[in-house]
């Protein structure tokens, strides 16, 4: 058996274990469909108005056709961690349309990124030979781009999240625009920051080969840079052992920088290694932002180490791309884009937005993530 073949046959397990999504509805009993039915939101000043809205419109169209039946997967890098939110909207989305489909990814954090991305390439190629209608996908680079464009010209719907595959001929994207979430990080940090000069840390991403995370990082350099502080980059490894490394390097940073420091930045989900940067160096009083609601981060948020962090909201990023595919399928790309206009930023992008969660308000969002069974 190929490692490929492994590595499917583990993630389909899992999911199988996972989904039990609806089982679609019988060829030919479109037309007598129930209509979709939505729980109500979230009572919460976290919950976004708006989003919620723009899929009570998308359900409403939908609801105004004969409903087909539908085979579709949601294919994340991974289903833990980070992902967990993910892949539970996309579960209840499912349920809620009463199609056939699965939440496919590895019970493992993504590895090498290479491997990973041949491994997702033949992923994609065994649902093509299932029948799928439909792939939504966190694609890890532009070497997804010929898998993805080879299921488009087969007739099926593809719809990106979370990392988008601009140069590939996917659909629709829904997720953090990279730019101006990185800019928005950079802003809420220069808030906190004494007047310049100063350097300011950066756990980012430098390497170009992933396109999102360096628009990312480079957005915050952008913000920080112009308003007169020297930034320093440290490129971001998700292993255990790659811990150490990030925190080391960080540590001489804040301990030789000139000018002194003055803060630091993470921008991805492992960014809680900043305020251990921080702490090894002794200087815990530098003001910490960070990315995403780990469960380490919100443990220094609530001491005091973090002073604010931005939810990229990955349940509503799983959430909307089975409702979005199967839009597409039922109504049209066209009516389902005009639809997700006032969110759209171009002809394909959805901008998902971000939270914005300060240390003060961390339990309030903790139990906004409990009401939509999104914690991680």
């Amino acid at each position: 058996m190929t490692r490929i073949g492994r590595h499917w046959l583990t993630a389909f397990g899992f999911a199988l274990m996972m989904a039990g999504c609806g089982s679609g509805t019988a060829p030919g009993e479109g037309g007598n469909a129930p209509p979709i039915l939505r729980g109500p939101a979230a009572e919460n000043e976290f919950t976004p108005l708006e989003l919620e809205a723009t899929i009570d419109d998308l359900v409403a169209e939908i609801n105004e056709t004969p409903r087909e039946p539908m085979q579709m997967t949601v294919l994340l890098k991974a289903v833990t961690g980070f992902f967990q939110p993910i892949a539970k909207g996309a579960i209840r989305a499912m349920g809620e349309l009463d199609v056939t489909g699965n939440v496919l990814g590895s019970p493992e954090p993504p590895g090498d990124q290479s491997r990973d991305m041949e491994l997702q390439n033949g992923q994609i190629e065994q649902l093509l030979m299932h029948g799928d209608e439909a792939i939504g996908i966190t694609p890890f680079g532009d070497a997804n781009a010929a898998a993805v464009d080879d299921a488009v010209a087969k007739g099926v719907h593809v719809v990106t999240l979370d990392n988008d595959l601009a140069t590939s001929k996917r659909e629709i994207y829904v997720g953090t625009l990279n730019e101006s979430s990185g800019a928005r990080a950079g802003e809420t940090l220069l808030a906190m920051l004494p007047s310049a000069p100063g350097t300011v840390v950066i756990h980012g991403n430098a390497d170009p080969t992933w396109v999102d995370g360096a628009l990312r990082t480079q957005a915050a350099q952008d913000v920080l840079e112009a308003a007169g502080y020297k930034t320093v980059v440290r490129q971001a490894t998700w292993s255990d052992e790659g811990e150490a490394d990030d925190v080391a390097w960080m540590k001489t940073q804040l301990e030789t920088a000139d000018p002194p420091a003055v803060g630091l930045i993470g921008l991805f989900d492992i960014a809680y290694r900043c305020a251990m940067a921080a702490e090894a160096a002794g200087k815990p009083e530098l003001p910490v932002v960070t990315f995403d609601f780990h469960p380490r981060t919100v443990d220094y948020m609530r001491a005091g180490r973090i002073r604010a962090t931005h939810v990229q909201r990955q349940y509503y990023q799983g959430y909307l791309v089975p409702y979005i595919l199967y839009g597409i399928k039922n109504i049209g790309l066209r009516a389902t884009r005009e639809i997700l206009a006032p969110r759209m930023v171009d002809d394909s992008r959805f901008d998902l937005g971000l939270d914005v969660v300060p240390a003060n308000k961390t339990d309030a969002y903790n139990d906004f993530l409990g009401l939509i069974d999104a914690s991680q």
